[in-house]
């Protein structure tokens, strides 16, 4: 069998196959919700009173710098902890994703994120709330692991990329939604922070539920020796009964896989740092556009900006809503146009906003006082163009590329270690951006904006194309004809299609 033969094989997009792709991107809203719930809670005063009293009275005192009223390690430790127990969850989610499958491990995902929800809402020391933020991080680095493994492994080819989105829009909507909670509950005194905590049950429950509904992948179950069940499975998720041809080809995939013992081990082989370096570069530039930066901290950086406690949120919830509709750009566009010319674009259009940013805050913010009118506007603006860019680029591409490059034995394992370095920069960036924005002030955009530039250079230099790649030929398709990857391969036999 030819490559070009494997390129599109038939299938229907059903309801049923529909339902899956929208349940399990559930995982992605539990994220989402967190992200954008954790920056809220941090500007609410009741909040603030309970957790960390002395940031309150910081806050209060109007001669504080602009830039240092929540520079607090406790309070970013609220933030951060939860990627610390994600990071180190999700190497057991890979395991559980090998041995068990994708759906169960989903399922323990969303028992762990509602375990979260519970904890939070009802603490009442910070001890308490720290393992609330644990329980969340751990049911993160399950979903986080597992979702976009199932995405990807349960989409036709010709709608792969956007059906792996599906995860990323789904946590857009989730910082919209946890925006719009913080919005309400922030006139609930005293106790709109539970509530705002509470609510994450909310999606925890549904994909708890959307685990037991779903089937699982054929390719785990045919990795698992479940043939049968693999090929029954596929016919349901195809709505086809001709099968057969992508039923080999993971077949063999899978028989290849099974020589592989200690997958951890071969990711660190000559052949495969190509996708090792590519799949765990794009967590670290993801972390390093600054885009957690501004979404886990929106409503406290526009307040810093002087807007008033409501403006702040009301401004968070607006750029919630781009990043939302600008995620719907990148459904449509990823099988398209490709991945890589719509990183090159947002980088661009990513750096002239961090740049003008900070040239805003530099010439017309000073360590006390506020922005004019205007200029707060104009600021708004910028986070909006920069959110969009984000939305469409380097968002759903972080999760989706790293997806789709690994071969079957070492997919999972390789998913996970880009989970986990997802994970360290973003409780970098997490417990790190407060103090930065109170040292560095409007500099920090400038910081951000030369990561911005060093992502671009990336993307044209190093980052082959996927579209149309079908996941179990990405060495023969990707590493063997890129100018820069190929001498990884120069001594070793060519695979056999």
């Amino acid at each position: 069998m030819t490559s070009q033969e494997t390129e599109i094989f038939k299938s229907k997009v059903t309801l049923y196959v529909f339902a899956c792709w929208i349940l399990a991107a559930f995982g992605g809203l539990m994220f989402g919700y967190d992200v954008g719930i954790s920056g809220g809670v941090t500007g609410m005063d009741d909040f603030l009173i309970k957790f960390f009293p002395n940031v309150h009275e910081r806050k209060l005192h109007a001669a504080e710098s602009n830039f240092c009223k929540y520079d607090d390690q406790m309070l970013q430790l609220f933030t951060s902890s939860l990627y610390l127990a994600a990071l180190v969850s999700s190497f057991f989610a890979s395991k559980a994703c090998t041995v068990l499958g994708r759906k169960p491990t989903i399922l323990m995902a969303s028992a762990f994120f509602v375990a979260g929800a519970i904890v939070s809402a009802a603490a009442n020391v910070n001890w308490v709330l720290i393992l609330g933020r644990i329980l969340f991080g751990t049911g993160i680095g399950f979903g986080n692991e597992a979702v976009p493994l199932f995405l990807t492994e349960i989409a036709p080819i010709q709608h792969r990329g956007a059906v792996n989105i599906l995860f990323q829009l789904f946590v857009t909507i989730g910082i919209f939604i946890a925006n719009l909670v913080n919005y309400g509950t922030g006139k609930i005194h005293p106790h709109g922070w539970r509530i705002s905590l509470g609510l994450a049950a909310v999606p925890g429950l549904i994909l708890f539920i959307g685990s037991i509904v779903i089937t699982e992948t054929p390719p785990s179950l045919i990795e698992r020796g479940k043939e049968e069940q693999g090929k029954a499975a596929l016919k349901k998720i195809r709505g086809v009964e001709d099968v057969d041809a992508e039923y080999h080809q993971i077949v063999a995939a899978c028989e290849q896989g099974r020589q592989v013992k200690q997958p951890f081990k071969k990711l660190f082989k000559r052949s495969m740092f190509p996708a090792l370096f590519i799949s765990n570069i794009i967590q670290v530039f993801q972390q390093f556009t600054g885009i957690n930066a501004i979404m886990f901290y929106a409503p406290v950086l526009f307040q810093t900006l002087g807007f008033g406690s409501d403006a702040s949120l009301l401004s968070s919830v607006i750029t919630g809503l781009v990043n939302v509709g600008a995620t719907f750009v990148s459904i449509y566009l990823v099988d398209k146009v490709g991945r890589r010319k719509l990183l090159l674009q947002a980088s661009v259009q990513m750096l002239v906003s961090m740049v003008a940013i900070g040239a805003i805050l530099l010439v017309h913010l000073g360590d006390t006082g506020t922005l004019d009118r205007v200029w707060a506007a104009v600021v708004v603006i910028l986070v909006c163009t920069f959110v969009m860019s984000f939305a469409w680029s380097w968002g759903p591409m972080g999760w989706l590329i790293p997806s789709e490059i690994y071969p079957i034995e070492t997919r999972t394992a390789g998913f996970a270690l880009a989970v986990s370095t997802n994970m360290i920069f973003t409780f970098v960036i997490a417990q790190a951006f407060l103090s930065m924005l109170c040292h560095l002030k409007a500099y920090i955009f400038f910081f951000f904006a030369g990561w911005i530039l060093l992502m671009g250079l990336f993307a044209l230099l190093l980052l082959p194309e996927t579209k149309g790649v079908p996941i179990d030929l990405v060495e023969e398709r990707l590493w063997r004809q890129h100018p820069v990857w190929k001498r990884f391969f120069k001594n070793e036999e060519k695979p056999t299609a």
